[in-house]
């Protein structure tokens, strides 16, 4: 074998690239030292681009199709290199193949919790979750401003440039909307639809188009949850006198089982004097009513008794138990 055969055994003769993942966006053609044969076939895939660079200087650019490389089909390159028709040697470029098509159920998230003036709430802390979906529109200007000099380009990359520019502006857009977070479920779509315009003016100088934004999940703090629960429940309770009594029950329940720490563990002696309010009112009120029956001398001694273990909870002080112990046995 000559020279001449060696150096022509050498050059690349078919050109394209089979994708063997569904992350990649940017692929360099593996080409040694970039020695492509005058002649050489380009396949470019449906929903694949390739750009030619000359010495780091952009040449060609080829959609989908197949390609021969020669003075034909390069015009731009034959023009960097001043190629004479027939010319009949190796040439020098990189080739670098993009993905178009759209890249789907990526992740976005707020990292750290969105403090939202809230009508209902007036100050909150707010996470939220969802997927968004982006292509590549721009080839050249993916390349210049976000590929560069790499080999790849992975989706992952992309997620993780994004994630420092999605929280900002959905926090941006909820302000904007004032919507309170009690409404905010059904406020998905119109709130995906809003930020979207945001992002895409924070894409287009990468190349990229957004295709599709969508909030899929809202949280809110434990201590707002809570609350929001009690609401519901006390609006599924028509009779609030027995709701009250209900809560009593479970406040003196739990006081019980924590004998050492009832106060401390968030019942409060405020609260614990409260229900004890509360059920003499509620006992006062039964006796008002005129088809009621006047306390007897069990239901004032179960009082007492319940009241006496709101005390050995520490829910209500000695002082405290003392007054109401003494209002209860005046009427004996």
């Amino acid at each position: 074998m000559g020279l001449f055969d060696f150096i022509r055994g050498e050059l690349i003769e078919v050109i394209d690239w089979v994708e063997q993942g569904n992350d990649i966006l940017m692929h360099k053609f593996p080409d040694k030292d970039a020695n492509l044969k005058y002649g050489a076939k380009l396949t470019v895939r449906e929903a694949q681009e390739a750009l030619f660079l000359d010495e780091g200087t952009f040449a060609d650019h080829f959609d989908p199709g197949m390609y021969e490389l020669d003075t034909r089909n390069i015009p731009l390159l034959t023009s960097l290199r001043n190629w004479d028709t027939g010319f009949d040697s190796p040439f020098k470029a990189d080739i670098y193949f993009f993905s178009t098509r759209t890249f789907t159920d990526l992740k976005w998230g707020t990292q750290n919790p969105i403090i939202l003036r809230d009508p209902e709430f007036k100050q909150v802390r707010v996470k939220a979750f969802g997927q968004y979906f982006i292509k590549i529109k721009d080839t050249k200007l993916f390349f210049t401003q976000f590929g560069g000099t790499k080999k790849q380009v992975r989706i992952s990359e992309i997620e993780n440039s994004l994630r420092d520019i999605i929280s900002p502006k959905f926090a941006e857009a909820l302000a904007e909307m004032k919507v309170s977070v009690l409404d905010m479920v059904s406020k998905y779509t119109e709130l995906g639809d809003q930020i979207k315009p945001q992002l895409q003016s924070e894409l287009d100088p990468f190349g990229i188009e957004l295709v599709k934004f969508q909030v899929s999940s809202t949280s809110l703090p434990k201590e707002v949850e809570e609350f929001y629960d009690k609401m519901t429940n006390m609006n599924m309770v028509d009779d609030m006198n027995k709701f009250q009594q209900f809560q009593a029950s479970q406040a003196m329940e739990e006081a019980a089982k924590n004998p050492s720490g009832g106060a401390g563990e968030g019942v409060g002696m405020g609260m614990g004097f409260g229900m004890a309010n509360m059920m003499m009112n509620q006992q006062g009120g039964n006796q008002q009513q005129p088809n009621s029956k006047a306390q007897t001398k069990e239901e004032i001694l179960a009082t007492l008794k319940e009241l006496g273990a709101l005390k050995e909870a520490g829910v209500l002080t000695q002082e405290e138990f003392d007054a109401k112990k003494k209002e209860m046995l005046a009427r004996l």
